[in-house]
């Protein structure tokens, strides 16, 4: 064993020592734990029904998909083929989820009735540019508007909706949780509800050309830790006791949950509702600054008597989301009765 006179330290253990202080990591080997860390993050998110936690990763599907597929080309290149084949397998495992998306299995256009426009906007309580909102309403011109976050100030700064949209319901706030519904078309009965016992929401009836039909505008809490998750989840649990789906009927809502999350498809389930992205593609709206991490939190979801035509994204207006426009019709079987029943009923 060589010994250094000066330092007094043998040479193994000085080589040893400098082995152990400049650990060398491999970029093959950090390509290789990114992978790994998202293929965990696919397993979790098929959990989300168990913990808040899990649900945080059920929303980044499409990340997922392009992050392993390139990861998997990458290791073809290397020739490690076994380490390639898993991260394609996990890619498909969210392609899978993600491709019903792209499939329509909805019926064709009723041309003899008329097409209405909705349009969804979260304008952002504190930085949105109302300029850019007005323009963009404008330009989109919906026959009617659900507006989320709110403000006393925002309320100020669209007075101008008054004239084109004389039918409204408003319910300012100054917490992120403010919403508004503005209509071409007179409401035959509106109202703000708590469901779940937290922000406002509004149920309405609009009577159109084609027929009535029943709004439900709604925003629950961002899952930002157990607390919020908790109380999000719990209003869309009670959204179902809000919904008649043989009615026609257009939920509209910033739902703070994509469609992949368990608790998404359980309020599809419960209440019979349609997804307006399905056959339209992911349709990311949130947040816009950062396109590498948009996911779809904002949603049009329908009854079986609400036929949608066109489902888009609007332009950037200035605040963290992109606006949802929707065009559908009103199917012709849809029944006074079926309103003035659920009305008695509320």
């Amino acid at each position: 064993m060589g010994y250094d006179n000066k330092t007094g330290i043998s040479h193994e253990m000085k080589d040893g020592s400098q082995g152990f202080l400049n650990l060398r990591v491999s970029p093959l080997g950090m390509i290789t734990a990114t992978g790994v860390i998202v293929c965990l993050s696919t397993v979790f998110g098929f959990l989300s029904r168990f913990s808040w936690f899990m649900d945080l990763f059920a929303h980044f599907r499409v990340q997922y998909f392009f992050s392993l597929a390139l990861l998997g080309i990458i290791f073809v290149m290397f020739r490690q083929r076994k380490v390639a084949a898993i991260f394609f397998a996990f890619a498909c495992l969210n392609l899978a989820v993600i491709l019903p998306f792209y499939f329509n299995d909805q019926n064709q256009v009723i041309e003899s009735e008329p097409v209405l426009r909705a349009m969804l906007l979260n304008v952002n309580t504190r930085h949105g540019d109302p300029i850019r909102v007005k323009q963009s309403i404008k330009e989109i011109d919906p026959d009617f508007l659900v507006l989320e976050e709110i403000s006393a100030k925002w309320v100020d700064d669209l007075k101008w909706l008054e004239i084109d949209y004389p039918h409204s319901v408003v319910q300012p706030r100054e917490d992120n949780f403010g919403i508004a519904l503005f209509s071409k078309f007179p409401l035959v009965e509106s109202k703000i509800v708590r469901i779940g016992g937290e922000v406002p929401s509004i149920l309405a009836t609009v009577d159109t050309a084609g027929g009535l039909f029943r709004v439900v505008a709604t925003h629950p809490l961002p899952p930002a830790g157990p607390s919020y998750s908790r109380r999000r989840n719990e209003q869309l649990k009670q959204l179902p006791d809000y919904i008649n789906s043989s009615q026609a009927l257009i939920l509209l809502g910033d739902l703070n949950v994509t469609p992949w999350s368990y608790h998404f498809k359980k309020l599809l389930k419960q209440t019979g509702l349609i997804d307006s992205s399905k056959g339209r593609g992911v349709q990311p709206t949130w947040p816009n600054f950062f396109p590498p991490l948009q996911i779809p939190l904002d949603h049009c979801l329908h009854s079986s008597k609400i036929l949608v035509t066109n489902r888009e994204i609007g332009a950037d207006v200035g605040s963290d989301h992109y606006p949802v426009i929707v065009d559908f019709v009103i199917r012709p079987d849809t029944s006074t009765s079926e309103f003035q029943h659920s009305s008695d009923q509320e």
